[in-house]
């Protein structure tokens, strides 16, 4: 996975390395249990925190659109596809320091609900309980509308962790204070101020003493976006759009993982095998991300520089020459 460019099988591997067969990779694969917990081991003491350090939560599909065998694979919708695909579910943690503009991908959590009967929100929960467990230090917490539920924000909000996260236009609220009936966020009405500011809101189901603050974003002029933070001292529209805009740090790690690793072409059927090449994946990547903040390099520069220096070699001696 570090070394390898478009092939990423056990053939492969076996192919090019002295002394092992591809059996032996595949044995290992079904036979080893890679938690991951074996990813906190690894950059538990590479973590920068920061007084204003977000955890962001997102899922990604790894896409097995040509499987068919494949357990775990499932139907699922694919943000980057934006469609239905046949694929694995992944549902990632990730911490992140503003003040250093760098990440690290702290857990993660496959979603195969037909194996577990656990739900994507089941899984936050559960790294929100490991977060705790491993004290993680951090204020904020990113995430994206599909997270945004009453007991997830409650219990964000019991525990004094500042939210941001997008809603979508027909969730219901209350801007009146009581005094009208809940209506989708679409129909508010906004006067200058509050398109500047911010207004409070009750969302429907939340408890009565419970107030957040939302926000109007005119991303075009064919879209606007509505952000809701627990900060009620937020009163900066653009600056509650800035501290939503971190989560994408995440989708910076979905394509990262998936373009330099290999992590989405294991071509197992087994469960477990999957789930191993999955944990391997994430293990490189934190390899590369490390070498990359080190080096002041980008991830991309890292691995395709294996191709450079293989070139430069070829160029100099070239095993197929031109006559």
């Amino acid at each position: 996975m570090l070394s390898s460019q478009i092939n990423y099988t056990c053939t492969n591997l076996a192919e090019h390395f002295e002394n092992l067969d591809h059996n032996s990779v595949y044995r290992y694969l079904k036979t080893e249990k890679l938690v991951p917990r074996l990813l906190w081991e690894k950059i538990k003491d590479q973590i920068i925190y920061s007084p204003a350090g977000a955890i962001i939560f997102d899922d990604t599909v790894l896409d097995k659109s040509y499987s068919s065998a494949i357990e775990g694979v499932r139907r699922q919708y694919s943000g980057n596809e934006h469609a239905v695909i046949k694929g694995i579910g992944l549902v990632n943690c990730v911490y992140y320091n503003p003040e250093l503009d760098r990440f690290w991908v702290v857990d993660y959590r496959i979603f195969d609900p037909q194996r577990d009967g656990k739900s994507k929100l089941d899984h936050v929960s559960e790294m929100l309980d490991m977060l705790k467990f491993r004290a993680v230090e951090f204020r904020f917490c990113l995430m994206d509308s599909w997270y945004a539920t009453m007991p997830l924000m409650t219990r964000l909000i019991k525990e004094e962790k500042i939210f941001y996260c997008p809603l979508k236009k027909n969730r219901q609220v209350d801007d009146s204070g009581g005094s009208q009936p809940y209506q989708s966020i679409e129909t508010l009405e906004w006067t200058p101020e509050e398109l500047l500011s911010g207004k409070t809101v009750k969302v429907k189901k939340f408890a009565s003493d419970t107030s957040l603050k939302l926000f109007r974003v005119t991303v075009s002029t064919n879209r606007t976006d509505y952000i809701e933070t627990s900060d009620m001292t937020q009163s900066d529209t653009d600056a509650a759009q800035k501290a939503s805009g971190q989560r994408w740090k995440i989708e910076q790690f979905h394509r990262e993982a998936k373009q330099i690793t290999g992590i989405e072409y294991c071509q197992c059927r087994l469960n477990r095998s999957q789930r191993n090449h999955i944990a391997s994946a994430l293990l490189v990547w934190v390899v590369f991300k490390e070498l990359a903040d080190r080096t002041a390099q980008t991830v991309y520069q890292l691995k395709h520089g294996l191709l450079s220096d293989y070139l430069r070699q070829q160029l100099r001696n070239p095993a197929i020459a031109f006559s």
